[in-house]
């Protein structure tokens, strides 16, 4: 399955739901052949119109997902169909789901010591018959990197999550990729996090009302910072003309 991909301030973003998302990656499992994944908030692409590397990586990925509430109204405030938020949690959860029990490989890579291993325990409490080979978490060094691609070959995953945040993550995947060998590899951002009870999700009631990144800000004032791309992001998609 081919997904339209659309523009959304120099970022092409594919235009799925979730369902479609996960058949996608179930596609991805089965060719064998590896592929990246990103999943694109206003953040992400605001930082992408900023760092030309990320920019390229992002439109060279094979699936982008809409990941967040402003990546979904930009391409429609420009006439493009997006049909809903892909968020990056949230198709873990509903990959681990689609795979449990089917035997196939997923590695757990990046957040703090001990979070990965919290995630793990959570997958397989959650998702019975969920398969994760492994885990290690994100503060390795560059010398310690030729062990960590050795120890991920070795039990050959079929899905490698790496949660080592914007850009980090995907330019770490793109650097290794076809060593690797992994069919699907996607950027994970701080969903071990979630999944290991270690930081709260904003409750349904302010996800669905597209708050999500206010409730962030609210528990993680350090946040605040970054959440300021959002605003920007808003005003820059304005101030272009629609097409």
């Amino acid at each position: 399955m081919l997904a339209k991909k659309v523009p959304v301030l120099n970022v092409m973003i594919d235009s799925v739901d979730m369902t479609q998302a996960v058949d996608i990656l179930e596609d991805y499992i089965e060719e064998k052949k590896t592929h990246l994944i990103a999943t694109a908030n206003a953040e992400m692409i605001m930082m992408a119109n900023e760092d030309p590397e990320l920019l390229a990586i992002l439109n060279k990925a094979d699936l982008v997902v809409p990941d967040g509430a402003g990546t979904v109204w930009a391409a429609r405030y420009h006439g493009h169909s997006m049909p809903e938020r892909v968020a990056g949690y949230d198709l873990v959860q509903n990959l681990c789901k689609r795979v449990a029990g089917k035997g196939t490989k997923i590695f757990f890579l990046g957040a703090a010591p001990g979070v990965a291993e919290k995630a793990k325990k959570y997958a397989e409490k959650k998702y019975l018959g969920i398969n994760v080979v492994g885990v290690k978490d994100g503060y390795f060094s560059v010398e310690q990197e030729p062990d960590l691609i050795q120890t991920i070959k070795s039990v050959k995953p079929d899905v490698l999550l790496v949660a080592l945040g914007v850009p980090r993550q995907e330019k770490w995947i793109v650097k290794y990729l076809n060593e690797l060998d992994v069919p699907v590899a996607i950027g994970v951002g701080g969903t071990f996090d979630v999944m290991a009870g270690v930081v709260k999700r904003a409750p349904v009631w302010m996800q669905k009302a597209k708050l999500e990144w206010l409730y962030r800000g609210m528990l993680q004032p350090k946040r605040i910072g970054r959440l300021m791309a959002l605003p920007r992001f808003v005003l820059k998609v304005c101030s272009l003309k629609k097409h």
